[in-house]
């Protein structure tokens, strides 16, 4: 029961994300192409770039879950990768947007958290039995 519910959550989580991130990449190309100065705008299409390939990510491990089952390495790459998103995504979004140049030392924390997320993707293949 508890492994549907982790696939359930996760699954969810990252269609919502996904949703999101073609949201924020339509806004960005319809709404704030006039407003932002260029480098501001090419910093916010970043963060919502990483999110997209971040988003597939997660369903990545979903799709590993629902086949191998829970595993925590699985578990913990959805979440490092979500973390990252609202980290690194986040933080660029909003520093683009509003000039609050301060959350640009927020980004590399989200970068850490994607690239432990991808080597929880590469631990739990080396750890898993055939």
């Amino acid at each position: 029961m508890e492994h549907e519910k982790t696939i359930k959550f996760w699954g969810t989580a990252a269609g919502i994300l996904g949703a999101l991130s073609v949201a924020l990449g339509a806004f960005a190309s319809h709404s704030l192409a006039d407003v932002l100065a260029p480098d501001r705008l090419a910093t916010f299409q970043t963060g919502i770039s990483y999110m997209q390939f971040h988003v597939v990510a997660i369903f990545l491990a979903v799709m590993l879950m629902w086949q191998a089952g829970s595993h925590l390495w699985l578990r913990r790459a959805a979440a490092l990768h979500a973390v990252g998103i609202v980290l690194f995504t986040g933080s660029l979004t909003i520093l683009s947007t509003t000039g609050i140049t301060w959350l640009g030392a927020v980004a590399p924390l989200g970068g850490l958290a994607f690239i432990a997320g991808w080597l929880s993707l590469a631990i739990h293949f080396r750890e898993r039995q055939p």
